[in-house]
């Protein structure tokens, strides 16, 4: 099961954060320091996947931007960064070539995107097509 999943650039500062377990407020902030420190402080050559307390966290870095998640034990990493690999292709066919402002400035879009991949802790679709169905729907209601 997927915990959370964080976009941070490359000073640790978050863009992005959704949890699917509910998790305190001050400790999100220790967990997301600790989680970004532990994926930048690694080299390029070094695998993607980091065991961390109780959970495993998997992340992908793409230009300036490092997507991390963090799973269960139980959870496949292959896949999981493999849904990073979507994701941020989605991502890349929405906005045109993502950049960390467009993330800034769609937050909204981005958690859309989200949570059309991802609910409750669970991949539910990977079909960019579907994932990107209701942001078109709405820019064409909004273009009206």
């Amino acid at each position: 099961m997927i915990k959370f999943v964080l976009m941070v650039n490359q000073q640790g500062q978050t863009r992005l954060s959704k949890y699917y377990e509910p998790v305190e407020l001050s400790k999100r902030v220790a967990l997301e320091a600790v989680a970004v420190r532990c994926c930048l402080s690694r080299g390029k050559h070094q695998c993607s996947f980091v065991e961390y307390k109780d959970f495993k966290l998997v992340y992908r870095q793409y230009a300036a931007l490092y997507v991390v998640v963090g799973v269960t034990d139980s959870e496949n990493e292959l896949s999981i960064y493999e849904l990073i690999q979507n994701f941020v292709e989605v991502l890349d066919k929405y906005f045109s070539r993502v950049s960390e402002l467009d993330i800034m400035f769609n937050l909204e879009s981005v958690h859309i995107i989200l949570d059309e991949m991802i609910q409750n802790g669970h991949i539910v679709e990977t079909n960019k097509s579907r994932i990107l169905a209701p942001l078109i729907a709405i820019d064409k209601m909004a273009d009206g």
